[in-house]
């Protein structure tokens, strides 16, 4: 069985503990994502699935596993997730509580790839899980953030490929002028 990873924010740079089988390829299936998590571990405001959000493209990879389960295992410890939470890696075939994503499933038989994964943890805004914060709230949450949390913050935006230009995004330029890195900053693997 061949596997996909589904990419969109840090993964992209910072793979760690996710092996990959290739590198990162343009083209992934869009998907409905935006700046809408303050992480539990890191001073970012993570792009995240949201249903609001509008369509976005993505980047694939292969792992280095056939086992889904194994892919997902990988994913999982990546993310760092509680075991609590197992919907919070997505995948198709749908597995531990994961919603299917026609989507992902057409892209899947378009491209001849037997599975794929993704991480599917939801927005979170002052610590409430599921909760958008408005464009406002992120920009000030953002701009509100000082020394290293403001450098790691920035730099995670900036990272992000141009070419996923969030509605949040085009605004958190405009007010902070933390405008998108010219080189696209994705780890090439082999």
């Amino acid at each position: 069985m061949n596997i996909a990873c589904i990419a969109w924010g840090s993964l992209l740079w910072k793979p760690q503990g996710l092996k990959l089988a290739s590198g990162w390829h343009p083209g992934g299936p869009a998907m409905p994502i935006e700046f809408a998590r303050q992480s539990d571990d890191s001073p970012e405001l993570a792009l995240v699935l949201c249903d609001s959000a509008r369509l976005m493209p993505t980047y694939w990879a292969y792992v280095a596993t056939d086992n889904l389960d194994t892919a997902r295992a990988m994913l999982f410890e990546r993310e760092k997730i509680r075991a609590a939470f197992p919907e919070w890696i997505g995948s198709v075939p749908a597995q531990n509580g994961a919603a299917d994503n026609p989507r992902v499933a057409a892209w899947l038989r378009a491209k001849g790839i037997d599975a794929a994964i993704w991480t599917a943890i939801p927005p979170k805004f002052d610590g409430v899980s599921g909760r958008v914060p408005t464009v406002d709230e992120a920009v000030a949450w953002l701009d509100s953030c000082s020394g290293a949390q403001r450098d790691a913050a920035e730099d995670y935006i900036r990272r992000t490929p141009a070419h996923i230009d969030t509605a949040y995004r085009r605004i958190i330029a405009a007010r902070l002028g933390w405008h998108p890195l010219r080189e696209a900053h994705v780890t090439q693997m082999r």
